[in-house]
């Protein structure tokens, strides 16, 4: 077998939980009856599951792979390796084009996120998106959904929007609001406009997509293509250092939306992104009824 690598690849790290609606068995999972669970997983085992939060992100990820392969996507779940069996067969039944995963039986697994060199790791587990965050990898809780989603006008872009402050950048201008209030904060970014922000816990990834983004804009044949959008609580006069940030981080964005308070899932609605980012529950409750959202658990806001 040829040696495989996973160098320069976007590798997205997903738990089975958050590519596939495995609620019912979560359920019986987090009774703490564990082989109450692996009897339920085997009785289902040639059953495949429902599309879950992130697939419909994952499959478009995915067809960036139609001429190289580009994405590598991972399951990695706390599911035992037999249950691990259903998650492969509902791949193979939604023709999603994953190969490899790990099973942990109950552990966190954030661990392997390291040799797996993770571009992202998209979980329903609270605890290992901590973990994650902490060891430096993208990462983000996938939150339920209400309601079903609509078909996207967009089946050949892959939209994904993202907050700024202690998601693209670090949080270091969202501690000054905090303690000292609005105009502290304008203030603030007002006077560092030229001095970029240092880079927050999400920056990798769309470093990762801007590159994958100008690839695909160069081949006219590729079936997909990505769009980016930074939607953000900022307004003027504080816009200017976020894309200034951007500027000197040679990052690419395709839209840019300061709201200066407003809420954001009317926007989001608007703009259709396959994935939000945000480290604020209030917006990630938001944004949830309209598109799939990753609450980011970074930051300032999210200390306790």
């Amino acid at each position: 077998m040829p040696k495989f690598t996973l160098e320069d690849k976007l590798v997205v790290a997903i738990s089975s939980r958050a590519l596939f609606d495995f609620e019912e068995e979560n359920h019986v999972f987090e009774t703490g009856d564990l082989a109450q669970y692996e009897v339920l997983q085997r009785s289902r085992l040639d059953t495949p599951a429902k599309p879950g939060v992130a697939f419909g992100l994952i499959r478009k990820l995915l067809a960036l792979n139609a001429d190289e392969q580009r994405v590598e996507v991972v399951i990695l779940s706390r599911s035992d390796p037999i249950s691990g069996l259903r998650a492969f067969h509902s791949c193979r039944e939604h023709g999603l084009a994953v190969e490899r995963g790990v099973f942990t039986r109950g552990r966190s697994p954030f661990a392997y996120l390291r040799p797996l060199r993770a571009s992202l790791f998209l979980s329903a587990n609270p605890e290992d998106v901590r973990d994650a965050l902490t060891a430096g990898f993208p990462a983000a809780r996938v939150l339920p959904v209400d309601t079903p989603r609509a078909v996207s006008r967009y089946a050949d872009e892959i939209r994904i929007a993202f907050d700024g402050d202690a998601v693209l950048f670090s949080d270091e201008a969202e501690r000054v609001f905090q303690s000292d209030g609005l105009t502290a904060f304008v203030d603030h970014e007002t006077g560092k406009r030229e001095s970029p922000l240092p880079g927050g816990p999400l920056k990798p990834l769309l470093a990762a997509l801007n590159k994958l983004q100008r690839i695909a804009d160069d081949h006219d044949d590729q079936p997909m293509h990505i769009r980016t959008a930074l939607v953000t609580a900022r307004a003027a006069p504080a816009h200017e250092r976020a894309i200034r940030t951007l500027m000197a981080w040679d990052i690419d964005i395709d839209e840019a939306m300061f709201l200066g308070g407003l809420d954001k899932g009317e926007f989001l609605r608007e703009f259709e992104p396959d994935f939000f980012f945000d480290d604020q529950i209030r917006h990630c409750e938001s944004a949830r009824v309209v598109t799939a959202t990753g609450h980011v658990l970074s930051g300032i806001a999210n200390a306790s």
